[in-house]
């Protein structure tokens, strides 16, 4: 067994931890990498990017299969489209490969060692991995999890078979003619909407008695009414109780049974923090619930180890670890920095999309001003024929006029999460955002709006 000893060790290569080990590479810091997976964790191999690499395929298919019954734009088609399943997967794989081989060419610019294989800890600074070679002893002054989170399974829906969680959906090559998704939360509709448009039958089970109870009513509203249009069978108050000979045993509120056809169930509950497996309990670092306490240094109650991303806590976003990341690599080779971000935005990538920025109407009090700008006034909106999904942009801003979130639901609003994070970071206040000069026609120009509205003086509403 070969040893190794070096000054920061990153267990998890994914958005959290390989941003870790990049930022520590380029502070001079001796680093080693260490996962079992492929570089880019779950985010860029089985999440966030081939998520959306499907959904943005979907969209094209649907596009091509509307236009071959005609349509206001004057574009047709002459025969329906025809889907290749798995030709759409393998370009979805090209360009995981490709983002993940760019993960790789950064971590050896910055002089980090990758060590594939599986960690598994002895003490707090201590660990093995195991991989398809030798055993390799590493040991760390300081060591950073970034272990990152796995999908929830239900004890009487587990994986396996045609039981499916996100991952396989992601790597289906045939198209399921019907699929169940149980679960209405960001995953599932994002994954049921763009299956539907894909061309298959969809159901969609939730135990609440709204789809995206993450959201207010007001910004998921939108999205089921899409639901409706796209065909999507949708059971709310509805827990799925088992699955067998291609039909899903369905429970409601009153306890009433029904059934449900499905070639496959694709399970979308949540996902929970991956600390088991690699010698957490022996680590002496204090736990919050199923996740690692932390600080706001992301230090545990180990001198010496550090979490990061999912395993600490909500919110669960590649961003937010990517931050945590860079920080914690800064505070090991001595800057002074703490994770206090004014906001942190989130994507819904729906269709149509929801993003939210900072605080919402039902976080503040009294006194605070609220205001939305409606889409349907949107010239660019209006343009890419998204007035018809009751889209807006809102601002929630003090008594003293200082913006404390943003948020907005319509087509391809999760582009204004930019705009809106910065507008909050920088403290800017109402009278700041109405008085910038937007670029005419794009979306953003909804944020001056709806601040002006606040103000009570909009132009275009």
């Amino acid at each position: 067994m070969s040893s190794l000893k070096t000054h920061v060790l990153v267990v998890g290569a994914g958005p959290g931890g390989y941003v870790a080990a990049i930022r520590a590479g380029q502070l001079g810091l001796k680093t080693v990498l260490v996962d079992v997976d492929r570089l880019g964790g779950t985010c860029l191999i089985r999440g966030c990017i081939p998520s959306k690499a499907l959904i943005h395929a979907a969209e094209q298919f649907e596009t091509v299969r509307r236009a071959a019954a005609g349509n206001p734009l004057g574009i047709s088609v002459a025969t329906p489209p025809v889907l290749d399943m798995a030709q759409t997967i393998r370009w979805k794989d090209e360009i995981v490969d490709k983002l993940s081989g760019g993960v790789g060419g950064l971590l050896r610019r910055a002089k980090v060692d990758v060590v594939p294989g599986w960690a598994s800890f002895s003490d707090a600074r201590t660990c093995v991995v195991q991989g398809e070679g030798e055993p390799v002893t590493i040991t760390a002054e300081h060591v950073i999890l970034a272990t990152g989170s796995t999908p929830v399974q239900l004890t009487n829906l587990p994986f396996g078979g045609d039981v499916i969680s996100s991952t396989e959906a992601l790597d289906l090559a045939q198209l399921p003619k019907r699929l169940a998704v149980v679960g209405a939360g960001y995953i599932g509709l994002e994954l049921g909407l763009a299956f539907t448009k894909l061309g298959c039958d969809v159901t969609v089970i939730e135990a609440k008695d709204r789809i995206l109870p993450q959201y207010d009513a007001a910004l998921s509203r939108p999205v089921a009414k899409a639901l409706t249009r796209a065909g999507i069978a949708l059971h709310l108050n509805t827990v799925a109780q088992g699955y067998a000979h291609g039909a899903l045993v369905l429970r409601d509120k009153d306890g009433a049974i029904t059934s449900a056809a499905a070639d496959k169930v694709l399970i979308t509950i949540g996902r929970r923090p991956c600390t088991e497996g690699f010698g957490l309990e022996r680590m002496a670092v204090n736990l919050a619930g199923p996740f690692i306490k932390v600080d706001d240094r992301c230090a545990t109650s180990m001198r010496g180890v550090w979490a990061i991303g999912d395993v600490v806590g909500e919110p669960m976003l590649a961003h937010k670890a990517s931050a945590q990341g860079e920080m914690v690599a800064e505070v090991i080779a001595g800057k002074r920095r703490r994770f206090e971000p004014a906001a942190i935005p989130a994507v819904c990538f729906t269709d149509p999309e929801i993003v939210t920025v900072g605080l919402q109407p039902d976080a503040v009090g009294e006194g605070a001003q609220v205001a939305t700008f409606p889409l349907s006034a949107s010239g660019r909106a209006l343009s890419m024929e998204s007035d018809g999904d009751e889209g807006f942009i809102r601002v929630v801003a003090g008594g003293d006029h200082r913006i404390l979130g943003f948020a907005a639901v319509g087509r391809n609003v999760s582009e204004l999460s930019g705009e809106m994070t910065a507008l909050i970071e920088m403290g800017a206040v109402l009278e700041d955002v109405g008085a910038l000069i937007h670029a005419h026609p794009t979306l953003s120009e909804g944020i001056g709006e709806a601040s002006l509205r606040a103000l009570g003086h909009a132009i275009h509403v």
